[in-house]
This record gives structure tokens, sequence and C-alpha cells, in this order.
């Protein structure tokens, strides 16, 4: 897999079910039906497809268990986790403990992260662009990706 691009839009129906984006569906490993949501670190919701999250996963198996923080960072980010099965119409269940955590409303957004997809509010996703300035943007792509931008 290459990666995932791109933000698709979708709507949570009653029953707490999304109807995963066709965009990002052909960008899913093939024969991809068991995907883990998880929390994200921005009030969000993480998708990752099976096989991204088993080597997150090994990594995490191999941190400390002594360590305070080790066990903090498990109890925030794996204990939300779930295992979720796309359904025959190719629908999502959200687990209500986690669209509660990243307060999603009705319309949600996909944007894409790499090897995940994240899972937004669409309000909240959109006043994140709203209140971030082009400035902000390329300092923040200068401090994350290096060099200089005056070169």
């Amino acid at each position: 897999m290459a990666g995932f691009l791109g933000e698709y839009e979708a709507t949570i129906d009653a029953k707490g079910r999304f109807l995963l984006p066709g965009g990002v569906k052909k960008q899913m490993p093939e024969g991809t039906s068991t995907i883990v949501i998880s929390r994200g670190f921005e009030k969000c919701l993480l998708l990752y497809p099976l096989k991204a999250w088993e080597a997150i996963e090994e990594k995490i198996k191999k941190l400390n268990d002594f360590n305070p923080k080790v066990s903090q960072f498990r109890t925030l980010f794996v204990g939300g986790a779930s295992y979720v099965e796309l359904d025959s119409a190719g629908r999502i269940l959200l687990p209500p403990s986690l669209r509660e955590y990243a307060g999603l409303g009705k319309d949600i957004l996909l944007a894409s992260d790499i090897d995940k997809i994240k899972i937004w509010d669409s309000g909240k996703y959109k006043k994140l662009f709203e209140e971030f300035s082009s400035d902000a943007f390329a300092s923040l792509a200068t401090e994350v990706m290096g060099g200089n931008i005056n070169a």
C-alpha cells in the first residue's frame, strides 16, 4: 500500500454507522474487511487497516511495562481501540464511546494520514483550517520537515 491520500465526507446514521467512501475503499489493502478504530491525539478517531494496526501493536508490545507513561499511553490509545468489520453494504459501526470521545456529529470527514485515516467531526475539521494561517502552515512545515524556507 502506497498510503492514503485525500479527504472524504460521510454521514453517520442513527445506528452509528457510516458508509466507507469509495475513494477510501480503493486505497485499502485488497481483502480488507477488519479494521481497527482508536482514539486520536487531536480529539478525532484513527482508522487503521488491520495490517497497519498489527505493526503498531508490535511496537507497543516492546515498550517497558514498568514505565508508568507506557501504562498511561496503552490505556489511552489501546484501551479504547476496537476491531470493526465492514458490513455487506460497506458500512462501519463506530462504537458509542469513541464517537463521544471525538465529539462526532452526523457529518464527518475522513482525512488521510499516510498509514491511517483520521475521522473528524466535519465542523471541527473545517474550523481547524480556518484557524490555521498560511504562514503558520509554512512554519509548521519547516519545523517538521526541516530546511530553511528562505533558502
